[in-house]
């Protein structure tokens, strides 16, 4: 059988291909551990400092979660439906918002259930012309579990995410940046090379500071403002100390391209 997660590593990028095309890349209880074990490898690599996320084949990104697998959790009652599905799945979705290198979403397909919900944890998103988004768990008589009922809702304001989740109706790649779901639209063929130019775009900057702002960005938006300020004061006190910072002032007076260590 096929990995369930490839990864390929160039020019610091980690990509991270979901890959059961056969199955619109659903995600099985096997391809989201890999998947978590694939971060865990990435993270402490000093080699990767950002990640891209996409999915395999022409059709999908991800159309969600394996019903097959998880229908046979629920068969098995409320603890082990939760633990196994739940459970996971929102552990995954957490792990994506803080990781610590920003993760891109390549949305190149279909982005359901839990496909969207990657989509609305993950830092930042460009989807293909031929995207499609859609949060259907309504359809099966349940709510999303990975995250969505909270994480849509932050993004793109309450009554938009209500009416996405009680519908249950599919959208195009335009609503989903008239929303602020994705940053953009490229054509389908640009998709990677537009998602790796993004990331070109943030890795110039010191890793240090890149985690800093995602640290504070992410635990600032479930805080009230003054925690949140005190998230961001305590992140700039520990980049202090630090070469970074340092070497990215003395670059602005030198008038010259800084030399970032990530430390």
């Amino acid at each position: 059988m096929s990995d369930p997660i490839l990864l390929d590593v160039k020019e610091e990028i980690a990509l991270l291909t979901l890959n059961r095309p056969e199955r619109l890349n659903a995600l099985s209880y096997e391809l989201i551990d890999r998947l978590m074990a694939a971060l865990d490898a990435v993270e402490v690599d000093r080699g990767v400092r950002a990640v891209i996320l996409t999915g395999a084949g022409e059709r999908a990104f991800s159309a969600g979660a394996d019903i097959h697998e998880f229908s046979e959790s629920v068969s098995r009652g409320t603890s082990i439906a939760v633990r196994d599905f739940v459970r996971r799945g929102q552990a995954m979705t957490a792990r994506l918002e803080t990781f610590m290198k920003p993760v891109i979403a390549a949305v190149n397909g279909l982005a359901f259930g839990g496909g969207c919900e990657i989509t609305e944890a993950v830092h930042l998103a460009i989807a293909s012309e031929r995207a499609s988004f859609g949060k259907p768990e309504i359809n099966l008589g349940m709510p999303p579990t990975f995250g969505g009922t909270q994480r849509l809702p932050r993004l793109v304001g309450r009554k938009r995410a209500l009416e996405f989740l009680l519908t249950g109706d599919p959208f195009p790649p335009q609503r989903a940046l008239e929303i602020g779901l994705i940053n953009a639209i490229v054509p389908h063929h640009e998709l990677l090379p537009a998602a790796r130019q993004l990331a070109q775009r943030v890795v110039r900057h010191s890793p240090l500071a890149v985690g800093a702002v995602i640290t504070a960005v992410t635990r600032g938006l479930n805080m009230a403002i003054a925690e949140g300020l005190l998230v961001e004061s305590e992140q700039f006190a520990a980049l202090v100390p630090s070469h970074d910072l340092g070497e990215g002032l003395a670059a602005w007076r030198q008038r010259r391209a800084p030399n970032y260590r990530g430390a």
